[in-house]
């Protein structure tokens, strides 16, 4: 008996590869500068806190991104006819680890669901060499998640 894949399987993305595990993770709660992680490879990221809430990874904030068009870390559009108006930061109040193997933050808009994983920040990465790599790759941010 041969083994046969699913007729679904070729369409199921490609899981990227694992982030490589942080060397140094500071998160700048008191200066409210963002998060900066030296990844072991020798990389280095810059979020800005207002990216990440941006980017919350639940479920809530995940679908309501999809239902809008958006990337992670891309601000909400203004709905149509809607006057531009001054959109205060959400900057966190709490962040705390989740094992070795995450992030949480409890956001000044009472927010506290996501977790940011190390491999969901590192796909993330607002750098411009990693904006580059996934342009080149045909990847969207929102195409690595799922």
């Amino acid at each position: 008996m041969s083994a046969e894949l699913s007729p679904y399987t070729e369409f199921m993305p490609a899981t990227p590869p694992p982030a490589p595990t942080p060397k140094s993770v500071k998160v700048q709660l008191t200066a409210g500068t963002g998060v900066d992680i030296d990844w072991a490879d020798g990389h280095a990221s810059h979020y800005s806190f207002q990216f990440l809430r941006d980017a919350c990874p639940c479920a809530l904030c995940d679908e309501e991104r999809h239902n809008e068009g958006r990337e992670p870390g891309e601000a909400p559009h203004a709905k149509p006819g809607e006057l531009p108006m001054f959109r205060a930061g959400t900057k966190p109040v709490k962040a705390e680890p989740v094992g070795r193997y995450a992030l949480r933050f409890t956001w000044s808009d009472g927010h506290e669901h996501g977790i940011y994983s190390w491999d969901f920040l590192r796909d993330i990465c607002p750098c411009p060499e990693c904006r580059a790599r996934r342009a080149m790759r045909g990847d969207s941010v929102g195409s690595l998640q799922q």
